[in-house]
């Protein structure tokens, strides 16, 4: 007979918490003001799908992938991403360690990916694990990361990287991130290989990082309006330029994985480069997976502002940022290029400033797409409470954890899941 009263308790403790916690949401960015208030979200229109710019209806999978397709990935790279140059003539990945690790449950390879001919300017560091009982190639998950390599992992063989500061300053990798450190292992286990990069190798995270990093090799081109998040996902693709030539490595069975900015820039990867297999988009929030015209967390005007990070973007994108209902595109479509292949969706319940509800109502139109080239995916779904998995073992998944924004180790167990069934 207690039972209501107990019922009651709980839902007011959760109710004071949940006001607690917008209380101490701010107020303000860049200037502008946040909304937090789902009644105050507005109403807006998002483009359709499955339309054609002629105004023709896609019809079936040939349309989407010939015409459809390629109209959206235009679209999206000429706004928001910017056009990026192809594979440069002179890549070259040399491995300069190879050895066991993990007590011999793994080969390690420390790659450096070099893009011009004689001094390799702006060398890329990529360390690479993969089983070595392994008697063909594997699956692998690369990792585009927040810390050096030899930060990210326990393992005394990993070469001391550099990282840089926010003043732009580029320093040793000698003392500890502020990241967590990866359990390599748990992938090596399950049979999967696992890679990593530095993002700050292909291009250094501050306003003037396009003069250290890889868009400084094609200044003199006037033909690629690429930004920084481009360029990271441009990184990436060189990664599997090198992938494609490793035999210890299945280039066909490759998934991405990155968080917050770089979440994005793991959707524009696999958006651009339709040799991965499959991305796992963590906390991706506004210009990710998080819809631009829903006014609630962190908008576009606050991401695209001079103050903060409108280098990630083009110019045209931080012009729509003043009316983001103009926008002819928004982040439904960045997720539908991948379909068919599998993109799973990870965020927090309490991140309210990427919107875990604004990446949620990205899916029900990707799945359109997913559905018309005969996948699973989130239509007709509801949205779910944090901890629930029952919509992520999908070819387009969703999962929120309990907690803010962050990847959980919890999360990376589900992630292997997912990986061991799509790859």
């Amino acid at each position: 007979m207690f039972k209501p009263t107990i019922v009651l308790l709980w839902m007011f403790i959760f109710s004071f918490n949940c006001l607690a916690q917008q209380q101490s949401l701010p107020k303000t960015s860049a200037g502008f003001p946040i909304n937090f208030n789902e009644d105050a979200v507005g109403t807006y229109i998002l483009p359709d799908i499955l339309r054609l710019d002629n105004g023709q209806k896609v019809s079936g999978e040939k349309e989407w992938i010939e015409k459809r397709r390629p109209e959206i990935l235009q679209m999206i790279e000429h706004i928001q991403f910017g056009k990026s140059p192809g594979r440069p003539a002179q890549l070259n990945g040399q491995v300069v360690e190879q050895g066991a690790a993990f007590r011999g449950k793994a080969i390690r390879k420390q790659v450096v990916l070099c893009f011009t001919k004689d001094d390799c300017s702006y060398p890329v560091n990529m360390l690479v694990y993969v089983p070595s009982a392994s008697i063909k190639p594997v699956p692998l998950l690369l990792n585009l990361s927040f810390s050096a390599n030899n930060q990210l992992v326990n393992d005394s063989a990993v070469r001391t990287g550099y990282t840089w500061t926010k003043d732009g300053r580029r320093v040793k990798a000698d003392t500890s991130s502020r990241f967590s450190k990866m359990n390599i292992e748990q992938f090596i286990d399950a049979g999967l290989g696992f890679a990593t990069i530095y993002y700050g190798d292909i291009e250094p995270d501050f306003k003037q990082g396009y003069k250290y990093g890889v868009r400084s090799l094609y200044k003199d081109s006037s033909q690629y309006n690429w930004a920084a998040i481009s360029a990271w996902a441009w990184g990436l693709s060189r990664a599997m330029d090198y992938f494609e030539k490793d035999k210890d490595v299945n280039s066909r069975r490759i998934a991405l994985q990155g968080a917050s900015r770089l979440g994005k820039a793991v959707l524009w990867a696999g958006a651009r480069d339709t040799r991965f297999k499959m991305v796992l988009a963590s906390i991706s929030g506004e210009g990710g997976a998080a819809l631009s015209k829903r006014n609630y967390g962190e908008n576009m005007l606050h991401i695209t502002d001079t103050s903060r990070y409108y280098y990630w973007f083009t110019p045209e994108y931080h012009d729509y940022a003043t009316h983001s209902q103009d926008l002819p595109f928004d982040a439904h479509m960045l997720l539908a290029l991948m379909a068919p292949r599998p993109l799973l969706l990870q965020t927090g319940d309490s991140d309210y400033w990427s919107d875990p509800y604004g990446e949620f109502l990205s899916t029900p139109e990707a799945s359109r797409v997913y559905a018309l080239l005969g996948k699973s995916s989130l239509l007709h779904k509801e949205y779910p409470q944090a901890g629930n998995t029952s919509l992520l073992m999908n070819e387009l998944g969703y999962y929120m954890h309990q907690g803010g924004h962050t990847v959980l180790p919890e999360d990376w167990t589900l992630f292997i899941t997912y990986m061991k069934k799509y790859l």
